[in-house]
């Protein structure tokens, strides 16, 4: 039996979680775990190309306390931003929304103080969640700060395209592992508590553990040996959980290549339904682009990246496939 490449380990520390209300909101969010693979670049641009195709289109910055996503849109910092949500100085979102240069794209700002982010407690991120689910917009789309905080995860599998950006760069790689796996053991909590499994969800996080479970696939069918029917329950919850994935600054094929390796390390190995939707060439307009605060598909409107992005777009927005399992015990 092949063996993942990731240890099992905990989900993050915090088991406070966030309420989701349901809701048939198009929600699109970028993680990644690691600064600096161009997150904010990526949605922003994603972003208008959403709305060149007609799209109400309202982004959001969750960098709580490093937030640049108005430079990559070509804006100044607004006078309110979420600092004043989580403060109660305004009490709406909607008061918060800044207009970009495109009539259908608007932005909320995210909080500029690190104190204030830092210690936000739970009831006031889900009344963010109740409030970001009322603006009104086709898509709502989720610029992530960096790293596996429990509040980050949440706001990731918030969205029913959960994207990770990555760069070709050994870092960038494994703090993308890093993350995704954070964010399906964040998961697994979830459906731990939906279906009431916390005695061997625990076990099988324990990457110690004597019941020879070292792979998602492995806690299926040991909950199935235990239980066939909570077992099939647990894949039928495990198989909503899928990652869209894009590579940025590639130059070479084997750049390209990267970006089908780590979809077939997640699909076949981690048992992570997971597409990968597209990658963006290096281009020196990128940075020329950011040093002029000017979004790059409005200011260099023949830049290969315009079509790319367009694509991916368009793949992001029609992939409606139903997730098919990779939980397969593979000899």
């Amino acid at each position: 039996m092949l063996r993942s490449p990731f240890k099992v380990v905990g989900a993050p520390a915090s088991n406070q979680q966030i309420h989701v209300p349901s809701h048939d909101k198009k929600i699109w969010a970028i993680g990644g775990g690691k600064g600096g693979v161009g997150k904010s670049f990526i949605i922003s641009n994603l972003a208008i190309s959403l709305a060149r195709s007609g799209k109400r289109v309202v982004l959001i910055d969750l960098d709580l306390g490093s937030a640049n996503l108005h430079t990559c849109l070509g804006c100044d910092i607004p006078k309110q931003t979420l600092s004043d949500f989580f403060s109660g100085r305004t009490p709406s979102l909607n008061s918060l929304l800044t207009q970009t240069q495109l009539s259908n794209v608007s932005f909320i700002s995210g909080a500029n103080d690190s104190v204030v982010a830092a210690n936000i407690p739970i009831e006031d991120h889900n009344n963010l969640i109740k409030n970001l689910l009322a603006l009104p917009c086709d898509h709502l789309l989720i610029d992530l700060g960096a790293g596996t905080h429990s509040t980050t995860l949440d706001y990731f599998l918030l969205a029913n395209r959960p994207i990770i950006g990555v760069t070709p760069e050994p870092t960038s790689i494994e703090n993308a592992y890093r993350f995704i796996k954070s964010a399906f053991y964040r998961q697994i909590k979830n459906i731990e508590a939906k279906l009431n499994l916390k005695s061997i969800v625990d076990q099988a996080m324990d990457h110690k553990n004597n019941l020879g479970i070292k792979t998602p696939s492995d806690l299926v069918y040991k909950i199935a040996s235990l239980n066939p029917s909570m077992g099939a329950a647990f894949l039928a919850e495990i198989q909503k959980f899928q990652l869209y994935l894009i590579m940025n600054q590639v130059r070479t094929r084997n750049d390209v290549d990267t970006g089908h390796s780590v979809r077939s390390i997640c699909n076949k190995y981690f048992g992570i339904n997971t597409h990968y939707v597209g990658y963006l060439e290096y281009d020196n307009a990128v940075w020329q682009a950011i040093r002029k605060r000017k979004p790059l598909i409005l200011e260099y409107p023949y830049s290969t990246l315009v079509v790319e992005f367009a694509n991916i777009a368009r793949k992001l927005d029609g992939d409606e496939r139903s997730p098919q399992s990779n939980l397969l015990r593979t000899s």
